[in-house]
């Protein structure tokens, strides 16, 4: 069964649907960062990808793409089972200034000009919750892209019979992973392959995931809920401490011991590794750590710790959240800075983050680990590339369902 991966990222959702016995077409990443990430891991070491001829094997802009391979996509009709990804989301995230004029939403039109190019007998659509919701700044336009984008995707045109399709807001944390994520999915399948086979439609795939959860997870050796402990904690600082192997004047840690099932699983194809990869911890000043120090004994954990509560505690930020170990994360963001680990003072690394994020530790991240001012605009560095992702856990979860769905 084959797929392409749009708005690809460094690749979890590719992940996922590689776990689930999918093979890639190609991936459309613009970010060369997040793209250096997916090559690694997907195309050298996986093989994923049977990368076409005519498109060169780099990051790409979906818009260059329509521009100049507009031909090369329409031959691909009949060939692709699956279209898969969804549109960058900062535009529409209630964790961010959440603007309806974001250049970045427009790209919402250049995914349906790609699925009416390509037409895959079923789509794969994740965003944030915040697009399911009106843009409160502007009533008389504001509209929710979700409904804009299944109007879209069910009207028939010349050439395009259209696509049935169903959208609900799924929390990964009951599928397995670590962390209260909320995100808005959509499934279609082509109209004239719904209309053969009636008793098959887009909500069958949210039946089929809420049902199988269960004996998949317990497959994999682990329970419905993981909490942060059960994530991270043979990643301490205090297991002894050595030099970053890929960034000079930083320290990291070795391994300890495997503490849950969830680590097993997520240290599974280690070669007798001591060092996590990208498990780089932050150079913090003496008085961020006495901050920081202060809040893991004083400050509730779990909670987001801002307004005027934040004088309480002498904090200068919009605000920052103790991780609970007995819990799912919050919604992790493309900002480390807003969380402090549940025992040690200080962030959590790309690891850490990896970690609830449901990467296995044999996948590495590559380009800068931070960025800052405008550069943040253009570059996707490490922190970011995993705060983006989606969980590779959830979409092997929902391969196995896209697969039962086609198949049937």
């Amino acid at each position: 069964m084959k797929y392409i991966d749009l708005f690809a990222g460094c690749g979890g959702l590719s992940l996922g649907l590689n776990q689930s016995g999918w093979k890639g077409l190609f991936a459309i990443e613009k970010s060369p960062f997040a793209f250096a990430t997916l090559e690694h891991n997907l195309i050298n070491n996986l093989g994923h990808f049977d990368w076409p001829e005519w498109l060169e094997q780099k990051n790409h802009d979906i818009n260059e793409l329509l521009t100049h391979n507009k031909r090369e996509l329409k031959e691909l009709r009949g060939e692709v089972d699956l279209v898969a990804g969804g549109p960058p989301c900062q535009g529409f995230s209630t964790a961010g200034r959440r603007e309806e004029g974001d250049h970045r939403n427009k790209l919402i039109n250049s995914y349906i000009k790609f699925i009416r190019l390509v037409q895959p007998k079923i789509i794969f659509f994740e965003n944030v919750r915040g697009f399911t919701q009106r843009f409160e700044k502007n009533k008389s336009k504001g509209i929710k892209y979700s409904e804009f984008v299944q109007e879209r995707l069910k009207r028939s045109g010349k050439d395009f019979t259209g696509y049935e399709v169903h959208g609900e807001l799924v929390d990964f944390s009951k599928f397995g992973v670590p962390q209260k994520r909320t995100r808005f999915i959509l499934v279609g399948i082509r109209k004239d392959i719904y209309n053969t086979y009636k008793d098959k439609s887009p909500l069958q795939f949210f039946d089929l995931i809420k049902n199988q959860r269960e004996n998949f997870l317990a497959n994999k050796g682990i329970g419905l809920s993981t909490s942060l402990k059960d994530a991270i904690s043979d990643l301490l600082e205090k297991n002894g401490t050595t030099e970053c192997p890929d960034s000079k004047g930083f320290l990291t840690s070795f391994y300890g011991s495997e503490k849950s099932s969830y680590q097993k699983m997520m240290r599974l194809g280690l070669q007798h590794q001591l060092v996590p990869d990208s498990h780089r911890f932050a150079n913090h000043g003496k008085e961020t750590i006495k901050l920081f120090q202060n809040l893991l004994l004083t400050a509730p954990k779990g909670k987001k710790i801002g307004g005027e509560e934040r004088r309480i505690y002498s904090i200068k930020k919009r605000g920052i959240v103790i991780l609970d170990p007995n819990q799912p994360t919050p919604t992790l963001t493309s900002h480390p800075d807003d969380y402090i680990h549940y025992c040690e003072p200080r962030i959590l690394s790309v690891r850490e983050y990896a970690r609830v994020q449901t990467f296995p530790d044999w996948f590495e991240f590559k380009k800068k680990y931070t960025t800052g001012g405008k550069l943040r605009i253009v570059e996707v560095p490490r922190y970011t590339q995993v705060g983006n992702a989606i969980p590779p856990l959830f979409g092997e979860q929902a391969g196995n369902a896209l697969k039962q769905l086609l198949n049937e």
